[in-house]
């Protein structure tokens, strides 16, 4: 029996204690200078980050049939809060994170777990039909239903905001309300913000990341007036730079772009750390989505998203992971701390209480990041 359990903690315990040190310890990214703006900036804030997971449930709305899936009459969102501990220094703002194509909630947790620490209230939901764990598979049509599961999370925190007998009693600051995402996500926060049939007015600030807008024309941006920012990789293989981030200053009044030098598509994600020791996360990231929407055809579910007199844009063309070779992209995590970073600035920029501290953000978020980090470009339109 000895000999059995020494055989099995040299064979098969001691390896995996092994690769669970190397994927904690192994090719960590370039840190911050120490003395830095940026190494300040993103340090943990002042407060104690609590958290927990709710099934929100919306009896009002459908989750549609599609391949094998039955559909249901109402949507689930599972979720996870994340906010300070308690109202005193409140209420503060809250932000709706939405997550990509074949992802899920915890793709944003690094964001939520640095927001709250600084004094936010943030919700990430999985989506019932475009999460990972989606039934028969994601469907990338349901991006259609998306902005009001947004509107149905800011309803329901709200309302919880104004319980007594709620963890998030007078927590939320209904006047400053932001959204954001990565991928079909940031897309999600697009139609939020800016849709005139599926938009919530009470968004004060928008911010996509690596999300498509060629679906887009400049009229739909015109329907309403929403601070926009734009976060993108210049060598995004599955929402090309060239086509989706590069037309935003043009197309967005006031808008404002920041682009990361090699960074990846995948590596926005939080559940990208592991992918660091890959040449180019987008490698796996191309091969999930692609696998997922083998049987669907891009040009179909723009029809789903309005008109084109409301701004859609039904000559888009899909160039989804058509890149090849795939050039190395910068560390995942490198990529996830230039992140953290945009997107604070960018909200405290909005949200912050005071215009001093608005104006610091907003000075870190042009001029101070894109000087202290070489691989970060800042550019505002015209």
């Amino acid at each position: 029996m000895r000999k059995f359990l020494l055989f099995f903690l040299v064979l098969v315990v001691l390896p995996l204690l092994i690769l669970g040190v190397v994927l904690t310890v192994a090719k960590q990214p370039v840190p911050l200078a120490p003395e830095s703006a940026s190494a300040a900036r993103l340090a943990p804030g002042p407060f104690e980050v609590r958290q927990f997971d709710e099934t929100f449930v919306d009896t009002s709305r459908p989750s549609p049939a599609h391949d094998s899936f039955q559909g249901s009459d109402q949507r689930e969102l599972l979720a996870t809060v994340w906010h300070p501990p308690g109202y005193e220094d409140g209420p503060y703002p809250l932000i709706v994170y939405s997550h990509g194509f074949s992802s899920n909630r915890r793709g944003g947790a690094y964001l939520g777990e640095h927001l709250a620490s600084h004094g936010y209230v943030v919700v990430a939901a999985n989506f019932p039909l475009t999460n990972t764990y989606a039934p028969d598979r994601p469907w990338v049509r349901d991006i259609v239903n998306q902005p009001g599961d947004v509107s149905f999370l800011i309803d329901q925190l709200l309302a919880r905001s104004t319980d007594a007998d709620d963890g998030l009693w007078r927590m939320i600051d209904e006047r400053r309300i932001g959204v954001t995402g990565i991928s079909l996500g940031g897309m999600t926060s697009t139609l939020a913000a800016f849709h005139p049939e599926l938009g919530d007015e009470r968004i004060g600030a928008a911010m996509s990341i690596a999300g498509p807008t060629r679906q887009f024309l400049p009229a739909f941006f015109r329907h309403r007036e929403v601070p926009f920012l734009m976060l993108a990789a210049d060598i995004d293989a599955l929402v090309p730079f060239a086509s989706n981030a590069a037309p935003v200053l043009d197309m967005v009044p006031e808008s404002q772009l920041v682009t990361v030098l090699n960074g990846s598509h995948t590596g926005f994600s939080g559940q990208s750390t592991p992918l660091r020791f890959m040449s180019n996360p987008d490698a796996l990231g191309c091969y999930i989505v692609l696998r997922n929407i083998e049987n669907d055809n891009d040009d179909f579910w723009l029809d789903v998203l309005g008109t084109r007199e409301q701004g859609i844009n039904y000559d888009a063309v899909n160039e989804l992971c058509l890149m090849d070779p795939l050039p190395v992209a910068m560390n995942p995590m490198r990529q996830q701390m230039i992140t953290a970073l945009v997107v604070r600035a960018f909200f405290d920029s909005q949200f912050a209480d005071e215009d001093d501290d608005r104006e610091l953000a907003q000075d870190f978020l042009s001029d101070v990041l894109p000087g202290e980090l070489e691989e970060v470009r800042y550019q505002a339109a015209d």
